[in-house]
């Protein structure tokens, strides 16, 4: 039996253990009684941000967009079905960096949609532009 895995509920934001074997089963918050795996990526800004790349042992897929931008809106419903399909083995999110651009800043986004993967704190690998599905699946399968 493998240690616990810490999952950050992506609801009110306290830090969960999971067992591990355990993470496909429909787990639920401790404090808020919500999903830990919805099937929708994960909306984060300024307040929760570190909290979830720090405090989740999965990694975290981030998507760095803005509503205004084609390529972001092209980008969205690959996401949201990307993160259904890699749920719970991966955590998806998004930030939004017209309302974040501190965040979006202290990243180095330099263009949009940029997808970025945190393990352990720390970003490990990151790409810039729009993708299709299998694209999307095949990078984040290689990179975590």
């Amino acid at each position: 039996m493998r240690e616990p895995l810490h999952i950050v509920c992506p609801h009110c934001h306290g830090t969960n253990r999971v067992p591990a074997e355990r993470l496909a089963d429909g787990a639920r918050c401790g404090r808020c009684k919500g999903a830990l795996f919805d099937g929708h990526p994960v909306a984060l800004d300024q307040s929760n941000f570190e909290r979830h790349i720090q405090h989740n042992d999965i990694p975290v897929v981030v998507d760095f967009w803005a509503p205004w931008c084609g390529p972001c809106k092209m980008m969205a419903p690959v996401f949201a079905q990307t993160t259904a399909a890699l749920e719970p083995q991966v955590r998806m999110a998004k930030v939004d960096t017209q309302q974040e651009q501190a965040l979006a800043g202290a990243h180095g986004i330099r263009s949009i949609p940029t997808l970025a993967i945190f393990k352990g704190g720390r970003e490990v690998a990151r790409i810039a532009g729009a993708m299709q599905q299998a694209q999307l699946v095949t990078w984040i399968r290689q990179n975590i």
